[in-house]
């Protein structure tokens, strides 16, 4: 596995990424880049997480972990992470689907792998929506 070193507007230093591929998206990606991310990886989706208090999220991952993990690294607070898949050919409603192991949270009341409050699925569409360029 390779080391990637890149910088980060939310950290004064370099970060490093132990999970090849891994990146932060903190502007928005073309849907094209989306694609072709799941066509290398799982052919029709992309893992992602993401962080609905900053506005970021992380792609590109084998595991939603390797993302969260990567987040966490910069700065980011656990509670305020979700894991989701992002289907690029598909529309609306369709492109996201809430649905990680990373979910499940008891003390934040979220007992499944999916996303229970509604407030917070809103918020993750909003986040997907501003960081994906059409």
């Amino acid at each position: 596995m390779t080391l990637s070193f890149f910088s980060c507007p939310f950290v004064p230093w370099e970060c490093v990424c132990y999970s090849e591929g891994v990146e932060i998206i903190n502007e928005p990606i073309s849907l094209a880049d989306l694609k072709a991310m799941a066509q290398d990886g799982f052919g029709n989706l992309v893992k992602s997480v993401v962080d609905v208090d900053r506005e970021i999220m992380a792609v590109d991952g084998e595991l939603h972990a390797d993302e969260e993990a990567l987040l966490l690294e910069n700065g980011s607070q656990q509670k305020n992470l979700w894991g989701i898949n992002i289907y690029p050919e598909l529309e609306g409603a369709d492109r996201i689907e809430f649905d990680s192991m990373i979910n499940i949270r008891p003390s934040q009341g979220n007992r499944s792998r999916g996303i229970d409050n509604m407030e917070i699925r809103e918020k993750i569409v909003q986040v997907v929506h501003k960081l994906i360029s059409t």
